[in-house]
């Protein structure tokens, strides 16, 4: 189930964003390095903050922050989890998480190679999610491979 996945981020100081831990395979490497340097400077009105380790495979907006991250394992998707898709890009994500929009959102790109995965902070919603799958569509086109399509 989606909402369990909540990635753990920390604040190192003002405006510095710590990435979780991603493993990465070999295969996905290249693509999420690809991605990450194809980021946006913004997503809507929040300007990108510095994160930590810097060449993560990562990048954060905002504050509280909006954190991506490339790679590692697709969670495992329930029978609760609905797909999302904004500019061609299908976001899966924890109905109950939907319905509530006073907690954090993960949102997932399970139907591509790397995955792509989004912590979008309860302050931030619901805005934050949409501008930040509209404004990362383009860069998990262009870099991860769609392997399936959005149910």
């Amino acid at each position: 189930m989606l909402s369990a996945l909540v990635l753990p981020l920390a604040a190192c100081s003002a405006g510095e964003v710590t990435l979780p831990t991603v493993d990465v395979a070999a295969d996905d490497l290249a693509a999420c390095r690809a991605l990450v340097q194809d980021l946006p400077n913004e997503l809507g009105d929040r300007a990108r903050v510095p994160v930590l380790p810097a060449g993560g495979l990562g990048a954060a907006w905002g504050d509280p922050a909006i954190v991506m991250t490339c790679g590692g394992e697709a969670p495992d998707i329930s029978r609760t989890a609905s797909c999302t898709e904004v500019n061609g890009v299908g976001w899966y994500v924890d109905d109950a998480v939907i319905a509530d929009a006073s907690v954090t959102a993960t949102l997932v790109t399970v139907g591509y190679r790397p995955i792509v995965t989004l912590v979008v902070p309860a302050e931030q919603r619901p805005e934050g999610a949409a501008a930040a799958m509209a404004g990362l569509a383009a860069a998990v086109q262009e870099h991860a491979e769609l392997v399936q399509p959005c149910r």
